[in-house]
């Protein structure tokens, strides 16, 4: 099963309301589910308990991912321009801008892209996956910060096609 298989999963959870949906294959055993929490939000427990087979020198990985908190920030909220493309994640995970500390940013804003340029990086159970983007265009602005968690199709930048 692929990441994206997993996010559709999730997508699928969150929006039909029920609180578990279980996926056993001979690789895998995958079990989604929802709790209500005090104040009325859900969490989306993901575990992922891999065969013998697959078990080699790790425990099998466990993410837990909330959503986005009521009080969103304003930049989640401002409506891009009409012109512009907002760039999304297409997983929820760790956002950095740079391959590390050290190290420079992938994009700036200002700087002119191409489709499948790196744009950043998104951490997803211990993995580091290179966003790429499918646009032609320049940076206007970077909607979230370096290190911060971001959720399924959460706006990553506006770019202003070219």
């Amino acid at each position: 099963m692929d990441i994206r298989e997993i996010q559709d999963l999730i997508k699928f959870v969150a929006k039909s309301g029920v609180s578990e949906v279980s996926l056993e294959t001979d690789d895998f055993k995958l079990t989604v589910k929802t709790e209500q929490q005090n104040k009325g939000g859900k969490d989306t427990i993901i575990y992922q308990v891999p065969t013998e087979q697959q078990v080699v020198h790790a425990p099998a990985p466990q993410v837990v991912a909330s959503p986005a908190p009521a009080a969103a920030s304003p930049a989640a909220k401002e409506e891009p321009a009409s012109n512009l493309v907002t760039i999304k994640s297409p997983m929820i995970g760790t956002f950095y801008r740079s391959a590390g500390p050290e190290k420079p940013s992938f994009v700036n804003i200002g700087d002119e892209i191409n489709a499948g340029k790196v744009i950043c990086i998104i951490e997803a159970m211990k993995l580091f996956n290179e966003i790429e983007s499918d646009v032609k265009g320049r940076i206007v602005k970077v909607l979230v910060d370096d290190a911060s968690p971001v959720e399924y199709d959460q706006p990553l930048f506006l770019v202003e096609p070219a």
